[in-house]
């Protein structure tokens, strides 16, 4: 294990510039400095030290800057910005005063910087590929949207088809409207086969990770959402309940206890937003009319029975919340999904649990017993069209 100096920084990021504050073994400031936010600039200023400890906040910058100050021999501590109240709500921030904080926090207790830990940088590519994806797809929706608009306004409509096929209704665009629509459905044949390219790519990267067909034999999840939940979870073992999943997703109910004091609030929403959409379109897509039945949406159902609209936008994020829970302890255990796990497997309340263990089928039969299962394999298909 590196032996640490007991010299501690503080590094503020900006885009442009950085500013520096060094503690010494006292906790006396000895430095002050601002240097530019690039990688050379960094390694000019931290060559210099031995191995010390160095806090800086997430953001943009952090994930190559820790992975650059760890390669130099320092120890990289990222804080959760969102946790450091003491920094967001000061009354006298900058820059200066940041990178002080962040130094002296990082020299008293690093459990006051809810630190976290960035992905590697080969998963930052990958996934840099399925948000170029959903760039792409929030940008077809926008266009297409804008066209059904313009051409309602004008007191027609355009037929119903999806988003990959639209473009092909040109032809029956109002000749008054051609001239300005037209110009937007040639944009969306284009990103139409952009998607489709970036698809084969999703593709591709799925066939790298077995732990992505585990995910996929479960209905509802695709391509982009095994990868990439497989991607933003990294390692399912540092989780040491499986239902502590949904917590980091930001999918459990926020606390506000004082007293006998203890309201129903809603969810955090912390966590990776894309990712929580992707759970609850997939949760929509078992709680649907195109799901299998099984214990998962019998659970989801019998919620969205107890009431009207909200109840069913809760029983969305609940099953949503028992997927990733679910996803995490198959990926632990090497499982296919099983709509009904045995007894001795455990039932939907091991759902309830965290579900440390589950047995599965896949393509329409048991693996486990070499007979064929009552409940067929999910529709890829129908799958494909919801993460779209």
């Amino acid at each position: 294990m590196t032996e640490y100096s007991g010299l501690t920084a503080g590094l503020d990021i900006g885009d442009k510039m950085s500013e520096i504050c060094l503690l010494d073994e006292q906790g006396e400031v000895i430095e002050r400095k601002r240097i530019a936010s690039t990688a050379q600039s960094l390694t000019k200023y931290f060559s210099q030290f031995d191995a010390i400890r160095i806090a800086l906040e997430s953001g943009f910058h952090s994930p190559w800057m820790s992975r650059l100050l760890e390669d130099l021999g320092h120890q990289a501590v990222v804080a959760n910005s969102r946790r450091v109240a003491l920094i967001a709500k000061n009354g006298k921030k900058s820059d200066k005063v940041d990178a002080e904080l962040l130094a002296r926090l990082a020299r008293s207790d690093l459990v006051l910087l809810s630190p976290i830990q960035h992905r590697s940088e080969e998963h930052q590519k990958e996934i840099a590929v399925v948000r170029a994806r959903d760039a792409l797809v929030r940008s077809r929706t926008l266009m297409v949207n804008h066209v059904r608009g313009v051409v309602k306004s004008s007191g027609q409509r355009l037929p119903s088809t999806s988003t990959s096929r639209f473009h092909k209704l040109e032809d029956q665009l109002p000749d008054a409207l051609r001239p300005a629509l037209s110009p937007l459905m040639s944009s969306i044949k284009e990103v139409n086969e952009r998607i489709a390219e970036l698809d084969k790519e999703i593709e591709s990267l799925c066939a790298k990770y077995s732990a992505c067909e585990i995910f996929r034999s479960i209905p509802g999840v695709g391509p982009v959402t095994a990868l990439f939940f497989l991607l933003c979870i990294e390692d399912p073992h540092r989780f040491k309940r499986n239902r502590n999943v949904g917590a980091y997703l930001g999918m459990t109910p926020r606390k506000h206890q004082s007293g006998d004091d203890d309201p129903e609030l809603r969810i955090t929403r912390m966590g990776n937003t894309y990712l929580r959409r992707l759970l609850v379109n997939a949760a929509h897509y078992v709680l649907g009319p195109f799901g299998p039945d099984s214990e998962l949406r019998r659970f989801g159902l019998k919620l969205a029975a107890r009431g009207r609209k909200r109840a069913k936008k809760k029983a969305s994020v609940a099953v949503a919340r028992k997927l990733a829970v679910l996803m995490n302890a198959l990926w632990k255990t090497g499982e296919l999904f099983e709509a009904f796990p045995s007894k001795q497997r455990g039932s939907c309340n091991s759902l309830e649990q965290g579900i440390d263990s589950s047995a599965g089928a896949r393509d329409g039969r048991d693996i486990s017993k070499g007979v064929a299962s009552a409940h067929p394999a999910p529709d890829r298909q129908a799958i494909a069209l919801v993460e779209r």
